[in-house]
């Protein structure tokens, strides 16, 4: 059950939406990845029930840790193109198109900065399902996940 790797396009907001989507698939259906993998207590003795919870949890940890870096990289690349257009505007306060791009470009970096906000919904959802499941077969280490 591990993420697709797959590369987030930063310039089309469409396709980095839709990049993401597939990326979120994991956190989609982890309910049905824990039906399927996690035994209930009368078939507890045919899987090791420990072994496949921790695997899961390592997959969905590195699920997050991907797209978080994927939504950061996509935020420092806008933001720098940002403070690119700004500096052109600086220079030259009349140029339409300078001021239109800009505007498109704070758009698009106000929607993924929002993106990093549906990204912390869908992590405590995801982990709250998987304690609800998991949590008499494995703990997983206290892990502080860097969102600043």
């Amino acid at each position: 059950m591990a993420a697709p790797s797959a590369t987030l396009n930063c310039e089309d907001f469409s396709m980095f939406q839709e990049v993401l989507k597939v990326m979120r698939n994991m956190d989609d259906r982890i309910v049905h990845g824990l039906n399927t993998t996690v035994p209930t207590v009368s078939f507890s003795g045919k899987v090791d029930a420990t072994q496949t919870c921790k695997q899961l949890y390592e997959s969905m940890m590195e699920a997050h840790l991907s797209r978080d870096q994927a939504i950061k990289a996509c935020i420092a690349k806008t933001s720098a193109v940002v403070g690119q257009l700004r500096e052109e505007r600086a220079k030259d306060g009349e140029d339409l198109a300078v001021l239109k791009q800009l505007r498109k470009e704070q758009t698009k970096l106000k929607m993924m900065q929002s993106e990093l906000n549906v990204e912390e919904v869908v992590n405590d959802q995801s982990l709250k399902v998987f304690g609800e499941r998991c949590r008499i077969h494995y703990t997983p280490p206290k892990v502080k996940l860097s969102s600043e």
